[in-house]
């Protein structure tokens, strides 16, 4: 069969693009498409040393720095894409690779990390911290996002099969789309978040700085709790707003590689996640290190992370998103970690290793192909 995969765009090597390459290394003859792709040359070699068949938004001025202000011209890029050829299409998509054309005689299987979430149900947040939530910009903003969201829920007709990432998106596509959706989900690199010799008297939280990621609300808490330390790593929009509320007992590494990030895993006493996350890899890598996390106890970290009530629990979640309810976990984690072993941490990570993976998105494909052509 001739494949092509699809994703969203190709700009840093991040948790999106290490479920892209575990997906080539399933189809390593498969062609890949992007609307974009800027990826340097030493992140490409995880996908294979593949580069992206693009669209002509790749040539639009500035689109390397500011892809995102090219939203609205993207379903139109995506269509453009010529995928004739092929008789198998996995589109990986959060934003609009799953909106691309296909026929009646080609497989579509689309693999979705989030129904475009300023398009649904986090329209209004998103706006608000874009301060796009009055005014004629505004206006505009969310003139565009009801286009979006009107040719997004179209173009799920032309998606043969979903898969989901976990329950949770599942249950949004159903929302969005209104189709079912089987839960595959996205693996730890096991090999390389390995478990440490020994814990140290640091917190650690580390994410790209974003609004949704509430690094800021993570940094107030503990700077309420001087004689707790807490370890940032990380970089984003939000560097200077989180670095600007931080106390003496709170460092701020801004970006750190993979082998530096890992250190700080194996050594934390614990990892800190406040987002309401779709899946969220960080915090299993935490715990593949034997590092138990507290969480804020919505979305996809139900799934994740085995909470207190579980035989062998690897974390703590909190109820909301607020200084209080953190530092109330925090509290509640020095009182329970020695029932958080290492031991259960690193058997509850072992259950999204790339092995079962990549068993399971394959069966699930070849499934949906044998239905093809039965």
């Amino acid at each position: 069969m001739k494949i092509a995969i699809v994703a969203d765009w190709l700009v840093t090597y991040a948790g999106a693009e290490k479920l892209l390459a575990n997906i080539i290394s399933c189809y390593p003859e498969a062609d890949l498409y992007s609307v974009i792709d800027f990826l340097p040359p030493k992140e490409r070699e995880f996908l294979a040393n593949k580069e992206a068949h693009t669209t002509f938004i790749q040539k639009l001025p500035f689109a390397k720095k500011h892809y995102r202000k090219y939203l609205p011209l993207m379903p139109l890029a995506i269509e453009q894409l010529d995928l004739s050829k092929y008789d198998l299409i996995i589109s990986m998509s959060h934003a609009v690779a799953k909106g691309v054309i296909s026929g009646p005689d080609q497989l579509h299987i689309s693999y979705i990390l989030s129904p475009m979430r300023y398009a649904w149900d986090l329209q209004h947040q998103y706006l608000k911290e874009a301060n796009l939530d009055s005014g004629i910009k505004g206006f505009l903003a969310k003139k565009t996002l009801h286009k979006m969201r009107i040719w997004d829920q179209r173009t799920a007709n032309g998606v043969d099969n979903f898969a989901a990432i976990s329950k949770y998106i599942a249950r949004r596509i159903m929302k969005s789309y209104r189709r079912e959706a089987k839960v595959i989900y996205p693996p730890v690199e096991l090999n390389k978040f390995t478990p440490g010799d020994k814990k140290e008297n640091f917190y650690l939280t580390a994410s790209r700085m974003v609004p949704y990621k509430k690094l800021d609300l993570i940094v107030e808490s503990f700077s309420q709790m001087p004689d707790k330390k807490l370890i940032v790593i990380g970089d984003g929009p939000d560097f200077k707003k989180v670095k600007s509320k931080a106390k003496n007992n709170i460092e701020i590494l801004g970006y750190q590689s993979t082998e530096t990030l890992i250190d700080y895993m194996k050594r934390a006493k614990a990892f800190v996640f406040a987002a309401e996350e779709d899946f969220g890899i960080t915090p299993l890598e935490a715990q593949a290190t034997g590092t138990p996390v507290i969480a804020f106890g919505k979305g996809a970290a139900l799934e994740t992370i085995r909470g207190l009530d579980h035989e062998k629990p690897s974390g703590i979640f909190f109820k909301e998103q607020n200084i209080n309810a953190i530092v109330q976990a925090i509290n509640a984690f020095e009182k329970q970690q020695d029932s958080l072993t290492v031991d259960n941490c690193v058997a509850n990570a072992t259950r999204f290793s790339p092995e079962i993976f990549k068993s399971q998105f394959t069966k699930f494909i070849e499934e949906k192909i044998a239905c093809e052509l039965a």
